[in-house]
């Protein structure tokens, strides 16, 4: 554990320790620093203190950052689909069935595997702990578009862009049931379900704000194709968002989608489109697409030639 400290000027008085932190070490995020804080891994004037402690001059502030821990997990040689790559990040096609990050019942066959593979060396750690890229995920049935960050600069940046809302994440997805608007938006803080722990849940009182935007692209006699704005990022937030107003995604059985006559489905019909973000060296706007999952475009093919 490397530690080091610093003597608060007189033009920083003032400002939160959580912040003031930040900027001292302007490639690692605000919220790291709250965890060393709440660890007691920051100490000013040999004291702990909260990371909304107003600090003052000449204040001693001592930090202990961990060392990066290696991590126990294996790379693995599977075959990524790479919309875009450069030495700072990759946008990679995230097939359906895929789990992003190896978890109980989840070691192998990640893209944290495979990703470990490709990139070797080259992947962010921060926060004391290696963190092999990942600065968002989408579900396991969810295929799609993902950022996968190279370093730590990278990996901050994006973060923070994600944390701003400011990312522009488009998904479409097709729905139970026929749509009465051509356009809205669903508004519900999201937390988790109160007594299923695999669910999230419509949770005023205890989740975190999260608004859905959608519009028809096509509508069939029982189902809807759509395609949703993320202003928020919260866990399953489309699929109960969708769920929470009557219209649930066919093949989502654990938010009561359909799946009757269509057996062959693997989990529900979402797919992350596009994303757009500020590339955290350049400072220029990009945006990456990924194309429909086959399985996707056989289902829409079915239903139009139904109609």
């Amino acid at each position: 554990m490397k530690t080091e400290q610093f003597e608060v000027q007189m033009d920083q008085e003032n400002t939160r320790l959580d912040k003031y932190l930040s900027m001292i070490y302007p490639d690692s995020s605000r919220a790291s620093f709250q965890k060393l804080i709440k660890n007691g891994d920051v100490l000013v004037n040999g004291r702990v203190q909260k990371a909304s402690y107003l600090i003052h001059a000449e204040d001693l502030v001592s930090v202990s950052i961990p060392e990066a821990a290696s991590t126990a997990i294996v790379p693995e040689d599977i075959p990524l689909d790479i919309l875009y790559e450069d030495e700072d990040l990759l946008i990679v096609n995230k097939p359906k069935g895929m789990v992003v990050h190896p978890s109980a019942g989840h070691y192998s066959g990640t893209l944290v595997n495979a990703v470990m593979y490709h990139c070797k060396d080259s992947l962010s750690g921060i926060n004391g702990e290696i963190r092999p890229g990942i600065v968002h995920r989408i579900d396991k049935d969810t295929t799609g578009s993902l950022i996968v960050c190279k370093n730590d600069q990278s990996h901050v940046k994006i973060a923070e862009q994600i944390k701003e809302h400011s990312v522009n994440r488009i998904y479409v997805g097709i729905v139970c049931g026929n749509l009465k608007e051509d356009e809205g938006t669903v508004e519900g803080a999201i937390g988790r379900h109160p007594t299923q722990r695999k669910k999230m849940a419509i949770n005023e009182k205890n989740g975190k704000p999260a608004i859905t935007h959608f519009r028809i692209q096509e509508r069939f006699s029982n189902f809807t194709f759509v395609r949703f704005r993320l202003e928020t990022g919260r866990t399953h937030q489309i699929r109960v968002h969708m769920a929470s107003i009557g219209h649930p995604l066919l093949g989502d059985e654990l938010y009561g989608g359909a799946r009757s006559g269509f057996q062959q489905l693997q989990g529900q019909t979402l797919h992350a489109e596009t994303i757009g973000f500020i590339h955290p060296s350049t400072g220029e706007y990009m945006e990456f697409s990924a194309p429909l999952p086959d399985y996707f475009e056989k289902l829409l093919k079915q239903f139009r030639n139904h109609l």
